[in-house]
């Protein structure tokens, strides 16, 4: 009687546990102060920050009350979309995309709004950059590129030149000691149709913008700056094995006007890190070689900040600001 009382106290353990657990998992969204909420990149449809931020709002709902749309307001590597953000309502109406080419930018090209103008909300994502090139094409490993910038220079492809990955590319000139020319792109979409088409040699990217062509078999990763491999793509060598001291890696995040609320900045820390953990966007995140990299709004500042004054230091070393 023991032996079946004790089953039957663990089986109804388990339903309650279950039952909580089937609670927990569809809890109401966290109410919020906006019915809509506009999240804005200066990427093209199809670049990085675009496919990231619309793939996120798949999900997003479930845990802030709210509708997500997403803007894309191109022009002046970033600068125009910095402004619509850092002079639109303080209410958590409106955020940015941040990556490392909002600092770039401001830092570069000392637009009327910078960086300093925006309140860093949450960082989401630590993001692999990428070299990449048709598969049918001439070239089989970074080496081969390398040689051939050597004897015909050749064509690269970056974003914009207050990007990471244009900052990347300049680093693995002067590295590989070469002098390709670097074509800008205002998305990563646009580019990967210059690589497929041949107008360049490679391109330089995040694996989420590139997934349809990948899955196609119609590109191929030669390398990451990664300063490790990536651990979902270990076949793919870093830049610094294929024997270049380059080593980077993009944050993802948000930042809103100056001013955002603590209880909106609140909910948002509490969403974000459930956002993370729902199966299906980490299935889906976890595809893109995005790694989770949680910096709450506390932190968030700090990290920007420090990101800020070593990336000028670094521009003011190579000459790119005075």
């Amino acid at each position: 009687m023991n032996f079946i009382k004790s089953i039957g106290v663990a089986a109804l353990g388990l339903a309650t546990a279950a039952i909580l657990s089937s609670a927990a998992a569809k809890a109401d969204p966290l109410p919020y102060p906006n019915k809509v909420v506009t999240l804005v990149t200066h990427s093209s449809p199809g670049g990085g920050s675009d496919v990231f931020l619309r793939e996120m709002t798949k999900y997003l709902g479930k845990y802030i009350g709210a509708t997500f749309i997403v803007e894309n307001v191109q022009g002046g590597s970033g600068a125009k979309a910095m402004a619509r953000v850092a002079t639109a309502p303080a209410d958590g109406s409106v955020f940015y995309a941040t990556t490392p080419t909002y600092i770039y930018t401001s830092l570069m090209s000392k637009p009327q709004n910078t960086y300093k103008d925006m309140d860093p909300l949450v960082n989401i994502f630590a993001d692999s950059e990428v070299i990449y090139t048709r598969t049918d094409g001439p070239f089989k490993s970074l080496k081969d590129v390398i040689d051939h910038a050597k004897k015909e220079r050749g064509r690269w492809g970056a974003a914009n030149p207050a990007s990471l990955e244009r900052q990347a590319a300049e680093q693995l000139k002067k590295a590989a000691g070469v002098t390709p020319a670097i074509v800008t792109h205002e998305g990563g979409g646009d580019m990967m149709l210059n690589v497929l088409n041949g107008t360049l040699d490679i391109g330089i990217g995040e694996i989420q913008e590139l997934r349809s062509q990948l899955d196609a078999g119609k590109i191929t990763l030669l390398a990451t700056f990664n300063p490790e491999r990536i651990t979902e793509k270990p076949d793919v060598p870093t830049v610094k094995e294929s024997g270049f001291d380059v080593s980077l890696v993009k944050f993802r995040g948000l930042a809103g006007p100056k001013g955002i609320p603590e209880a909106t900045t609140a909910i948002w820390d509490e969403a974000v890190k459930k956002l993370l953990e729902d199966p299906d966007y980490k299935k889906a995140y976890t595809e893109e070689v995005l790694v989770p990299q949680f910096i709450a709004h506390k932190n968030y500042p700090a990290f920007i900040d420090n990101f800020g004054s070593t990336t000028e230091a670094f521009l003011k070393s190579t000459g790119a600001i005075k």
